[in-house]
């Protein structure tokens, strides 16, 4: 077991192959790299706020694939669409009830909704550095349960960099591929044997780890890669010349355009 992304009292079964044709799931569209976009794409001067209904609006208007959106554990149980643990003037999400979030905060299945017909990468926030960290998972399980109420298990990947939130979700049955998600300091062979541990169809690696060599390895064992977050031409060209299968954006439109190059 690979020592960053694992811990003994996260126990399942690892003997579980994973194939490309699972993995294909997280990478449907017409074009060769999909284009997702990092929280939406926000406008902070047109009054857009990251990780809001209007930005993943705005994304699809872009021509974005997917976006990539944040969930954490409200204290009854909702699913608020939120990056940080703390929504500023109000507290920390996990001692505020649904009803108390401002309404420029989602809930899950409204983002679900917005983004009908698009990829949607649902990264689980619950570090245990954090002190809202819940070893019981709750937040993992209830994402899988509003995916399924939603209808959306066909265009939904759950991403987390904690393990423990990849594992909950695979130990539901429910089929819903999961994404490892990788810091910078960690070692690409290691990242990618313990996505493979867990089950994962991708692994979701920083640009400082993206190599043709490091792709390569990932999609030999069955795992689709993505990198995060790419925003500018040069990276752009790099990483898709890596060899990646998506790409998550603050451009979207920059992206698209790379990504739409014969």
């Amino acid at each position: 077991m690979c020592k960053h992304f694992w811990s003994s009292d996260v126990g399942f079964d690892t003997d579980f192959a994973m194939s490309r044709e699972v993995s294909g799931r997280v990478h449907r569209v017409s074009r060769s790299i999909a284009v997702q976009a990092h929280r939406g794409s926000p406008d902070p001067a047109g009054g857009v706020r990251e990780n809001t209904l209007a930005a993943f609006a705005r994304a699809r208007s872009h021509g974005a694939d997917g976006v990539e959106l944040d969930v954490r554990l409200t204290a009854d149980g909702g699913l608020a669409v939120h990056h940080d643990p703390v929504i500023e003037g109000l507290g920390p999400i996990h001692e505020l009830l649904t009803a108390d979030l401002p309404s420029h905060v989602p809930l899950l299945a409204d983002a679900l909704e917005a983004c009908a017909g698009m990829m949607v990468n649902v990264e689980v926030k619950n570090l245990p550095t954090e002190p809202a960290f819940d070893p019981t998972e709750r937040c993992a399980g209830a994402v899988v349960d509003v995916v399924a109420a939603a209808g959306a298990l066909g265009g939904v990947l759950v991403s987390s960099f904690w393990a423990g939130a990849l594992a909950a979700v695979r130990a539901t049955g429910v089929d819903l591929p999961t994404g490892l998600l990788v810091l910078p300091s960690y070692d690409v062979a290691d990242a990618v044997a313990g996505a493979v541990d867990l089950g994962c169809a991708a692994v979701h690696l920083p640009v400082p780890l993206v190599t043709a060599d490091a792709v390569a390895g990932a999609h030999a064992v069955g795992l689709a890669v993505a990198v995060w977050t790419v925003a500018t031409g040069d990276v752009l060209a790099d990483v898709i010349e890596a060899g990646v299968d998506t790409v998550i954006t603050d451009d979207v439109p920059l992206a698209c355009r790379f990504a739409d190059r014969p």
